[in-house]
């Protein structure tokens, strides 16, 4: 994909890779992306000595800080233990449910497939398979690499990459958890052997015959590319970045022709070309980064295309320029996204180049022709909320495949003919559209008066939504848009009476790069305005109350969450986060931690800027903590999450409580009736990443997600019926 260098930043705190979907694999179905599959158990051979294999670190340690509040997260440890014990046999039969609806719909997702030459390579059940094209159902499949024969365990295929003359198979593996990652190489003989195991190797590709390139990432941070030459059995270090802002990673032009090195900040681009014909030559720099202006390359007939945010107006611009002279100075536009407008993906074929879009909450297609200079416009259903687009389609295909879905719609798979300019029918059996499940879109009024969009989902022919449970979901922040891929528990909170809404506040990238500068550094009270103002509509619109609201995010969304839930408590009844990022400012405060450097473009730099960290400590949601009626929260998280301090999060669970016991010791309190103290909980998975958590541990999260959230409705519902409806003021 033109814009797989950038999607370093789903590995950063604004990652929504909690919950995966269960994936029952069709071995003649195309790829899906790999993020969307079951996890695979995967195994490493530990003792394997080769030539190739670079040196590498054992992992970084616990600080002192961990060890510093050991006895809070035993204490944490112990409540968790008590209080789920109450909703056991609620949660068993949440699981079980959820368990039928994975299983229900996992037919529509399939197993990573390459076509490459007459063969094809797939991944199914913790193996990779060869198999000649059109045999893949005939059962004439040639396994390359088993599970069995590798003892790592607990791992998924992020990648496959096949050398140019299919000799050898790089397979790029991740940890599920921890950050730990490997590249096995496979050398396809007659029987397939693994050749050697790189350790950290975050992106790889082939560049020619024999010739793997591969960056090294290291606390987090991916600095460096290698060269290994499997013919002379030689590995040599090929670029640095010295500059701890950049991320960087590798991407190969669709027509083979380059290999790119990206090296990218969240602010500015760096890409440098190596020539496939000549590997071993030095890297050509194609333009020097330069502050604000980002840029992904492709190749087309000897010419660079250039997708970039350089020049006005704010937004993406298709450019081109020679090879030979491919400065900025030569960059001539071709097409350019409409302003406000998201540029979710897209993909270059020889005579072609489709850009996937998002534009008042609906999907559209840019058809950019290359030989007439035209754009054909065509809209996508306005059921979808998200796409995906089918990995390796092939650079002189003349249709291209992609999934659209919604968070309560299973991925339904469609076809496009660029020739004929047409969608195109299947054979393959589709997952018809969800018609039990009303879509509305509406907006909300900040407090600055911009409209905020808000996607709200519930049960079709409902009656006395004002009695009906809400959970709100919001994230806002790196640019990165709302999740709204499809998750089979949506589908049961539906049946249950919920309503589901989506706050797409400033922050997020949903209205394109406008839309996250707004809700970053500076502005970051914008997006908590924007949520404030998004449940006050929903409410003053007859979805729900506060009395039957719960909010709910990921990760980075934890900021604009956990702002609400010092400012307006009185908004919702329940807070559900998911190793959520909640101490801004001593985080950004630590230069020691491995993404500070890299993340002061979205924050700021307090270390060096007061009015900086003064901005900060003004939203942080740690910082803000103090006695009042706080509503329930139910907080996850993982003991080896590099990303999310496990120590921060208990700080925070341990200063929640005392203001909590604080304010509920007052005098006053004790006369209020109905006054209850929240539940807050905290639950520590062992092991884990931030990223990925294995298919079980993620079933068994979200199931008691689901659990709490069902047990806070039943106790909010009796409370509505005897307070009546303005009573969650009271009430947690």
């Amino acid at each position: 994909m033109f814009l797989g260098s950038i999607y370093f930043l789903r590995l950063l705190k604004g990652s929504t890779g909690h919950c995966k979907n269960h994936s029952k694999y069709s071995v003649s179905a195309v790829l899906r992306s790999c993020s969307q599959t079951k996890l695979q158990a995967f195994f490493f051979a530990k003792h394997l000595r080769n030539p190739c294999v670079v040196p590498h670190s054992h992992g970084a340690s616990r600080s002192w800080r961990f060890f510093s509040c050991k006895g809070l997260l035993e204490s944490e440890q112990e409540n968790w233990r008590a209080c789920s014990a109450k909703y056991m046999a609620m949660t068993k039969r949440i699981k079980r449910r959820l368990q039928a609806h994975y299983d229900k719909y996992s037919s529509s997702l399939s197993s990573p497939v390459i076509r490459f030459g007459e063969y094809v390579y797939f991944e199914e059940n913790g193996c990779i398979f060869r198999s000649k094209l059109g045999e893949v159902d005939e059962g004439n499949n040639e396994i390359l690499l088993s599970s069995e024969a590798l003892p790592f365990h607990n791992s998924l295929i992020q990648s496959i990459r096949i050398c140019p003359d299919q000799r050898y198979m790089a397979a790029a593996i991740k940890c599920a958890h921890s950050e730990e990652s490997a590249c096995i190489v496979v050398k396809l003989d007659t029987l397939p052997k693994v050749e050697c195991i790189i350790p950290n190797v975050f992106s790889l590709e082939w560049a020619a015959h024999e010739i793997l390139f591969y960056t090294t990432q290291k606390n987090l941070q991916c600095h460096h590319v290698y060269l290994c030459d499997f013919n002379k059995k030689h590995s040599e270090l090929v670029y640095t970045e010295h500059n701890a802002r950049y991320f960087v990673d590798l991407y190969r032009t669709k027509d083979k022709r380059f290999l790119t090195i990206n090296s990218n900040s969240k602010n500015a681009s760096e890409v440098w070309l190596v020539d496939s014909h000549h590997p071993f030559k030095s890297p050509v720099l194609v333009q020097q980064r330069t502050e604000g202006v980002i840029y992904h390359v492709e190749h087309r007939n000897n010419e660079l295309y250039i997708l970039t945010t350089y020049g006005d107006p704010v937004g993406y611009k298709l450019m081109k320029a020679p090879v030979d002279s491919c400065g900025l100075e030569n960059w001539l536009s071709i097409y350019t996204v409409k302003e406000n407008t998201r540029l979710i993906d897209l993909e270059v074929f020889k005579d072609y180049c489709v850009a996937f879009l998002k534009f008042c909450g609906h999907l559209y297609l840019d058809i950019f022709s290359f030989v007439s200079n035209s754009v054909r416009n065509v809209k996508l259903p306005a059921w979808a909320c998200s796409f995906e687009l089918e990995p390796h389609p092939e650079y002189t295909a003349s249709t291209f495949y992609f999934w659209l879905l919604s968070p309560v719609q299973p991925p339904v798979r469609f076809a496009y003919s660029l020739m004929k300019n047409s969608f195109i029918e299947h054979t393959e059996q589709e997952v018809p559209v969800t018609m039990n499940c009303h879509t509305v879109r509406l907006e909300a009024k900040s407090k600055d008066e911009t409209c905020v969009p808000i996607t709200v989902f519930h049960k079709a022919n409902s009656k006395e939504l004002r009695r009906m449970p809400l959970l709100v979901h919001v994230y806002g922040a790196y640019g990165i848009d709302l999740n709204m891929s499809f998750k089979a528990e949506n589908l049961m909170l539906i049946k249950d009476g919920w309503i589901l809404a989506y706050c797409h506040v400033r922050g997020g990238g949903e209205l394109g790069l406008r839309w996250h500068k707004d809700g970053s550094r500076t502005k970051k009270h914008n997006g908590i305005q924007d949520l404030q103002a998004c449940i006050k509509l929903l409410h003053e619109l007859g979805y729900s109350q506060p009395a039957l609201t719960a909010l709910m995010s990921v990760s980075a969304g934890g900021v604009l969450a956990g702002a609400l839930y010092n400012n307006d408590p009185h908004l919702i009844r329940a807070m559900v986060l998911q190793a959520p990022f909640l101490d801004v400012l001593n985080t950004m405060l630590d230069p020691h931690l491995p993404l500070t450097i890299e993340e002061q473009e979205e924050w700021g730099n307090p270390l060096v800027d007061e009015t900086c960290k003064e901005y900060i400590q003004s939203y942080c949601p740690y910082q803000n903590i103090r006695p009042q009626n706080y509503p329930s929260a139910f907080i996850t998280a993982s003991e080896n999450d590099q990303r999310i301090s496990l120590a921060g999060l208990l700080r925070y669970i341990s200063k929640l409580r005392k203001a909590v016991q604080a304010f509920h010791a007052q005098d006053n309190c004790t006369k209020v009736k109905g006054l209850q103290m929240p539940n807050i909980l905290l639950d520590v998975q062992p092991g884990g990443s931030h990223c990925a958590p294995s298919w079980e541990d993620s079933l068994n999260q979200v199931s008691s997600l689901c659990s709490f959230l069902q047990s806070t409705r039943e106790t909010a519902q009796i409370s509505v019926i005897h307070c009546g409806d303005n009573c969650s003021h009271v009430v947690r």
